[in-house]
């Protein structure tokens, strides 16, 4: 009992911040039908910059992570508005390709500044543990959760009353209606895009303060796909919602079946979960069906 209440905060925890990482992808995918495959590449390259600015740079949190998150807002808006943009009224496809290939040029370009296999960031949150019940919990895992839930909070009110935000969401369900009120799309985009950079930081500095900076951090990027796929492509409630489900059957199973199966279990399950869901319940869990005439 005392490890089934172990694995299933830390599992919850960690799921919260794939949730926070997921929601950059939904932000694109509603605003632009673009599949962003180089998310977990943003994760990375966001962790490693943060690394070089508070240990290799030296500088203190008050002026690095602002840095870091001004450095992810400027990525995004290049990425779209020098690799995307050009590409538009181009086939759907060709956007999802260019995305790949940002990731692959993102990854060579990290394991080129950074060629350490494994780095730490200084010590964010406290030391101290915290106890739940009989379970012992390091407070990076409620630093964690807590910072998701308080981002989603704040992007729920953004996307609810903000001009620019209501704009977004309206961008997503008639690109055309937006055009015809004067707004221009490419805005949006670029928009969703440095909103996605953002996040992608925040939940690269939260994952390695958890478990360090290591190049297996651009696996968390299929694991937030896993979230989406789950939660539903289009939906930002599924996305939050799904990420603490997977987060929670990875941890159980990876405490639970690794002494039964094989090792590395764990990394398999999200994937295993997306599959089953893609026979079961295509659209995801909150993802609107779409009915195509013939």
């Amino acid at each position: 009992m005392d490890e089934l209440l172990q694995f299933a905060i830390t599992g919850v925890t960690v799921g919260m911040v794939y949730s926070l990482i997921a929601l950059g992808f939904v932000l694109i995918w509603k605003s632009s039908g673009v599949a962003n495959l180089a998310l977990g590449q943003l994760v990375l390259l966001s962790s490693w910059f943060t690394y070089g600015m508070l240990v290799q740079a030296g500088l203190p949190l008050w002026l690095g992570f602002p840095l870091v998150i001004l450095f992810s807002l400027a990525l995004g808006w290049m990425i779209e508005r020098f690799i995307l943009r050009p590409l538009i009224a181009q086939p759907i496809l060709s956007l999802i390709t260019v995305t790949l290939g940002v990731a692959y040029f993102i990854e060579g370009a990290v394991s080129f500044i950074w060629p350490k296999s494994v780095a730490a960031l200084p010590r964010i949150f406290p030391q101290e543990v915290v106890r739940i019940g009989t379970a012992v919990v390091s407070q990076e895992y409620l630093w964690a959760a807590a910072i998701s839930l308080v981002l989603f909070i704040l992007l729920s009110l953004y996307f609810k009353y903000n001009k620019m935000g209501v704009v977004m969401r309206a961008t997503a369900d008639d690109q055309l209606a937006i055009q015809a009120c004067g707004i221009p799309v490419t805005k949006i985009f670029s928009r969703s895009w440095m909103l996605a950079c953002m996040l992608a930081a925040i939940g690269g500095i939260l994952m390695s303060s958890i478990g360090g900076i290591t190049f297996g951090l651009a696996e968390t990027g299929l694991k937030a796909f896993s979230v989406v796929i789950l939660g539903g492509l289009d939906s930002f409630l599924g996305a939050i919602l799904a990420g603490p489900i997977i987060g929670l059957a990875e941890s159980l199973g990876g405490g639970y079946l690794t002494p039964l199966t094989w090792p590395g279990i764990r990394e398999v399950i999200p994937f295993i979960i997306i599959i089953i869901v893609m026979f079961v319940k295509p659209y995801g869990l909150f993802g609107e069906p779409r009915i195509e005439r013939i």
